[in-house]
């Protein structure tokens, strides 16, 4: 099963994280992505520019309002993620209990990743999706 560790931190956290030596923080996050390769369970791993380099699409409206960044209050930014392909969500939040991730508005959260054999497979567009990674090496 696929699971993904995605990185969440507050506006607090990115202020503390400021303060970090930033080859320490690497270092930290190589070490951990090095065990993460050798014990086979790392599929993919990013992080993500600054969340006010972003944008974001509000649908709450036709159409759809785009904004720069983050708006508002930021309570939670997403800044970045690892996918495992471990046995069972238990060996996942193990995994992230381990994760170089340390201050006050620091989080991971677990998601499992929905496998495409799990919709149903008589689905015309299921059907597309399936071919289309087929011929990419997907599956």
């Amino acid at each position: 099963m696929k699971y993904m560790l995605i990185m969440r931190s507050t506006d607090e956290a990115e202020e503390a994280f400021a303060n970090v030596d930033f080859q320490e923080a690497m270092d930290a996050m190589g070490r951990y992505n090095a065990e993460l390769i050798s014990a086979g369970v790392l599929v993919a791993a990013e992080g993500l520019d600054d969340a006010p380099k972003g944008v974001v699409v509000d649908y709450s409206s036709t159409p759809p309002v785009v904004t720069d960044g983050p708006y508002g209050e930021t309570k939670e930014l997403f800044a970045g993620f690892w996918i495992l392909d471990v046995a069972s969500q238990d060996e996942a939040v193990e995994w992230a209990t381990r994760a170089p991730l340390a201050g006050p508005g620091t989080k991971a959260e677990i998601r499992r990743i929905v496998s495409i054999d799990e919709f149903p497979a008589d689905n015309e567009w299921i059907q597309k999706e399936r071919a289309w990674r087929e011929a990419t090496g997907q599956l």
